[in-house]
């Protein structure tokens, strides 16, 4: 079984939820006991006193790191399903600045002040109260610098893409770091804080650094996946459908999908520029290689509302075939290709007579058949049919549950 589970499907809405619920129980369990309820305790870290909270909180982001990317190396967690937030470098550094400025005065971030509301802290609630304040402020004005709000995007951005190394290399380094700052952080605490050297002498220490250390490596040396290792593991299921015929979809069920307006249908149309401009179907994005390729762009894709639909328009069906494989080891869900490529949507759509004058066969064997006099894009005929049936044969999309988190939160 591969992660991150389907639990919706798995158990229901409730059943998913009641998963939740046992998940943020557990949660703020361990926060409470870790101390992440006391705000003396919280605001210490800031003086070098006290820091439980980063020690804590250091060893949850190594512990999900190491487990994370040693389940992708293994192949039992699809990395592409996993919600990594979109990178905005100022606007994120300004709202690190307020909420840091809050943590220091206040003692609580947003997710530590639920857990001491919980236990009936006061100031808890008071500290709950201003995160309502904040949210309504920041909503009702967020309209007035949306170009800011909006700027200095990077996308999904992670270390490996910052510094260009393997993620294996990312992981044995962060815990490594990790280890060091454990024990600057040690120092601290007895320089500052006053505290024996005794707490820091606890026997499982050094078990648990040698497993972390050892799990890193292990992930360095097994790798991660190669978009080829990806495509191998789904390749005797996917090939069974494209053999079956079960992703082409003729141009009658694609209109009639793009008609329906509970479905938010994206047609990617990856043929050659001066193609698309002679002749694409209405409301078309034309896709270039390297852009089909980038990882900002498949992670957008998987940003996409659950009720969206991919087609992969190529002229013909073997164009687009090898892009629908990338993007479906990349589990880009959703994701079909039109039957017979473009000319079969102009042969379809566009006047018999017409289309019979402009067809050139031995085009068509190759790239685009249509011989358009001028490059009109989607003004041409067959661009949008205006007039046409309800498609009444069988239909072959069938939406798939969506898999990947489409939000995050601060801990």
């Amino acid at each position: 079984m591969n992660f991150p589970l389907p639990l919706t499907d798995m158990l229901g809405h409730w059943g998913s939820y009641s998963v939740y619920f046992i998940i943020g129980i557990a949660f703020g369990f361990v926060l409470e006991n870790a101390g992440f309820g006391n705000s003396p305790k919280l605001a210490a870290q800031f003086y070098f006193k006290e820091l439980t909270v980063f020690k804590v909180m250091f060893t949850a982001v190594v512990t999900a790191m190491i487990l994370t990317f040693l389940a992708t190396a293994i192949g039992i967690l699809d990395f592409n399903l996993v919600f990594v937030p979109e990178t905005y470098v100022w606007p994120g550094l300004l709202g690190g600045l307020i909420m840091g400025v809050g943590f220091v005065i206040g003692g609580f971030c947003p997710g530590t002040s639920l857990v001491a509301s919980a236990t009936f802290k006061v100031d808890g609630w008071f500290f709950v109260g201003g995160v309502l304040f904040g949210i309504v402020a920041f909503g009702e004005t967020v309209q007035w610098y949306p170009s800011f709000f909006e700027s200095s995007l990077l996308g999904r951005f992670t270390l490996d893409q910052l510094f260009g190394l393997p993620l294996g290399v990312i992981v044995v380094a962060v815990t490594v770091i990790a280890l060091i700052a454990f024990v600057g952080a040690e120092w601290a605490e007895t320089r500052f804080g006053g505290m024996s050297k005794d707490n820091h002498s606890a026997a499982w220490r050094k078990p648990i650094i040698a497993t972390a250390l050892t799990l890193a490596v292990i992930t360095l040396i097994i790798g991660q996946p190669t978009h080829e290792d990806r495509w191998n593991q789904i390749a005797d299921a996917e090939q069974t459908r494209i053999d079956n015929r079960e992703v082409q979809i003729n141009p009658e069920e694609v209109l009639d999908w793009m008609n329906d307006a509970r479905i938010n249908v994206r047609l990617l149309d990856i043929r050659p520029e001066g193609d698309f401009n002679l002749f694409h179907i209405i409301e078309s994005e034309h896709w270039h290689m390297d852009e089909i390729t980038n990882p900002k762009s498949i992670a957008k894709l998987h940003l996409e509302p659950a009720n969206t639909l991919f087609f992969i328009i190529g002229n013909n069906e073997s164009d687009a075939l090898e892009v629908w494989k990338y993007l479906r080891a990349e589990t880009v869900p959703n994701l079909y290709l039109l039957e017979g490529g473009i000319n079969e949507w102009v042969k379809t759509f566009t006047d018999a007579e017409l289309a019979n004058a402009i067809y050139d066969e031995n085009l068509a064997a190759s790239g685009f058949g249509y011989q358009f006099t001028s490059a009109l894009g989607d003004r041409q005929p067959g661009a949008y049919p205006i007039q046409h049936s309800d498609y009444e044969g069988e239909l072959k999309v069938i939406l798939e549950l969506k898999r990947a988190a489409v939000s995050g939160g601060c801990g």
